[in-house]
C-alpha cells in the first residue's frame, strides 16, 4: 500500500519590498538605523549611508563603523546590505551613493533622506557657518541624492516607455510646523525640505515616483536635549519616543501599498500618524476702495491679530500636542 503524497509546502507570503533596493542616509544611528532595519525586514536590499562623525553638530572624524555595523546587522538577520561612507551634502558623493545602489542591486527603487546635523543658536547669535552647515547637510543633502535618483528613474522610465517604481521619503520636522526659537537654521532647512518634496512630487509623478515627507518625533542623539524632560519607561515597554514608532511609516511609504500617496506631509510618533493639510486661508480682507491704504489695513488687520493668542504660529503646537504633559 503506497503512502499518499506529502502535501506541497505552503509558499511563504512575499514581503512587500521583495526585489526592491533602497538607500537610507544617516542610517548609522537613531532614526536612520531603525528605518534601514525596517526596510530590510520588509524585504528590501539596503545601502546604509552614514558619514559617521561622532558629533551631532557634524564634528569629529568621519568613520565607516556606524554604517558598517548596521549593514552587518541586516546581513546577520538574513537581509542584503552594503555600507557607504559619504557626505550627502557633497554633490559628487551623493551621485556615487546612488550609483552604488544601481551597481550593487541593478537599480534603485527607494530613497530615504534622513541625514542631518544640529548647530543650534538664537538667530541674533548665529554665525554664518552655523547657518550654512545645517542648510547644506539637510536641504542640499536632500536635493543632492534626489537629483541623482530622479535622473535614474527618468532614464529608466524613458527606456521602458512606461512608469517605473520609485519612492522618496524625506525628513522634515515639527520645528518647521510649530517653530523652534533656537533653531532658525534647522527650521528653515526643514521647511525647505517640504517645498522640495511637493515640487519633486509633481515633477516625478509621471515617471511612477512618489515623494513624501515625514515629521518624526523620536528620542535620538539629535534630540536628546529636546526630550530631556520626558522620562523613558522603566518597565520594559517601548519608549513612546522610540524611533521604532516612526520606521513602520517609512516602510509603508516605500511600499506598493502607498502608490497613491504623493506630495504629503505626515507627523509620526508614539503610535500616532497625522496627515497634515496644506496651509489654508484663515481670514480674508478686501479693500473698500481700489487699493488698500495704511490706515485701512490698520483698521482691518490689527483687531484680528489682537484677538489671537500671543506667540501663536499656525496653531500647530495645540494640534500636535507639543506641550509637555
Amino acid at each position: 500500500m503506497s503512502l499518499p503524497p506529502a502535501p506541497a509546502p505552503t509558499p511563504s507570503p512575499a514581503l512587500p519590498l521583495d526585489g526592491l533596493s533602497a538607500i537610507v542616509t544617516g542610517a548609522g544611528r537613531g532614526l536612520g538605523r531603525a528605518e534601514a532595519l525596517e526596510l530590510a525586514r520588509l524585504g528590501a536590499s539596503v545601502v546604509v549611508n552614514d558619514y559617521g562623525q561622532p558629533g551631532r553638530d557634524g564634528s569629529g572624524e568621519a568613520s565607516a563603523a556606524p554604517a558598517e555595523e548596521v549593514a552587518a546587522e541586516i546581513r546577520a538577520a538574513g537581509g542584503r546590505a552594503v555600507a557607504h561612507l559619504g557626505d550627502v551634502s557633497d554633490h559628487e558623493q551623493a551621485g556615487v551613493l546612488v550609483q552604488l545602489a544601481v551597481d550593487t542591486y541593478g537599480k534603485l527603487d527607494i530613497l530615504v533622506n534622513n541625514a542631518g546635523i544640529l548647530r543650534d543658536r538664537m538667530v541674533f547669535s548665529m554665525t554664518e557657518d552655523e547657518w550654512d552647515s545645517v542648510i547644506r547637510v539637510h536641504l542640499k543633502g536632500h536635493f543632492n541624492t534626489t537629483r541623482f535618483a530622479a535622473a535614474h528613474w527618468r532614464a529608466r522610465s524613458k527606456a521602458a516607455g512606461a512608469p517605473v517604481y520609485g519612492r522618496i521619503v524625506n525628513t522634515s520636522s515639527e520645528a518647521y510646523l510649530a517653530g523652534s526659537a533656537g533653531q532658525p537654521n534647522y527650521a528653515a532647512a526643514k521647511g525647505g525640505i517640504v517645498g522640495l518634496t511637493t515640487s519633486t512630487a509633481l515633477a516625478l509623478a509621471k515617471y511612477g515616483v512618489t515623494t513624501n515627507a515625514i515629521c518624526p518625533r523620536a528620542r535620538t542623539r539629535m534630540t536628546e536635549d529636546v526630550f530631556a524632560g520626558f522620562a523613558e519607561p522603566t518597565g520594559g515597554e517601548l519608549d513612546a519616543l522610540a524611533p521604532e514608532h516612526v520606521s513602520p511609516l517609512v516602510g509603508y511609504l516605500a511600499s506598493p501599498a502607498a502608490g497613491k500617496v504623493n506630495g504629503q506631509l505626515l507627523v509620526a510618533h508614539g503610535g500616532m500618524v497625522a496627515v497634515m493639510e496644506r496651509p489654508k486661508v484663515a481670514a480674508k480682507f478686501d479693500t473698500a476702495k481700489e487699493v488698500f491704504s495704511y490706515e485701512e489695513l490698520t483698521e482691518r488687520l490689527s483687531p484680528y491679530f489682537e484677538g489671537r493668542p500671543a506667540n501663536e504660529t499656525f496653531g500647530a503646537a495645540e494640534v500636535l500636542g507639543l506641550k509637555r504633559g
